[in-house]
């Protein structure tokens, strides 16, 4: 991971230790979109893979979509 998906993924862990347990899960999508923000951080890197974690928490809201969304090659 380099450097910048690093640090763009330290809220990410962050939200998942501290408020995840106490918010639940109630992600439309599988993975969840904490999840598929690592994920997309670990593969593009911070600028491609920060561009898809905000794609993706734009689409996450309860008139959006739903099911298996994973993150693309």
């Amino acid at each position: 991971m380099t450097f910048g998906a690093w640090v763009l993924a330290l809220p990410v862990r962050a939200y998942r230790m501290l408020l995840s347990p106490y918010v639940g899960h109630n992600c439309r999508y599988t993975p969840t979109c904490s999840a598929y923000a690592l994920q997309a951080l670990e593969r593009h890197g911070a600028l491609k893979g920060g561009w898809l974690m905000l794609r993706r928490l734009g689409r996450c809201h309860p008139w959006g979509g739903f099911g298996v969304d994973d993150v693309p090659d």
